[in-house]
């Protein structure tokens, strides 16, 4: 049940906020203190947090709906977003300026989806 859920959370989170990246890179930019100064920073931005995001999130919608993906998409969850967390949680401890709210909101939410995905593959069924 809290596979389940997890991944119905994630697939709307994800692809919510994929698509809004996606159409629109500017907001994660924004977001993020980040400064879009070319076209190809604008397509990285698309496609970082547009595209990968949006495709994650179609991932979990699969493993919400899909017996035989169910756990390849928890254990996505605990590597891709735990990979994200502990990459923001390095970042911000070994970086010289201070982070914000983005920030800090970002690494809560990753460090909680990726440790409720361990549980749940935990728990779950071989």
């Amino acid at each position: 049940m809290l596979g389940k859920l997890l991944l119905w959370i994630s697939a709307i989170i994800f692809m919510s906020y994929g698509l809004v990246c996606l159409f629109s890179p500017a907001v994660p930019a924004d977001y993020a203190g980040l400064t879009i100064n070319s076209g190809d920073a604008f397509a990285e931005m698309g496609a970082m947090y547009g595209g990968l995001q949006t495709g994650f999130g179609i991932f979990c919608l699969l493993g919400a709906l899909r017996k035989d993906l169910y756990r390849p998409a928890l254990m996505a969850i605990v590597l891709l977003v735990g990979g994200l967390a502990l990459a923001r949680l390095y970042s911000t401890l070994t970086g010289t300026e201070s982070v914000g709210t983005y920030t800090h909101g970002a690494m809560v939410f990753e460090l909680l989806t990726a440790l409720l995905a361990a549980v749940a593959l935990r728990l779950s069924p071989r």
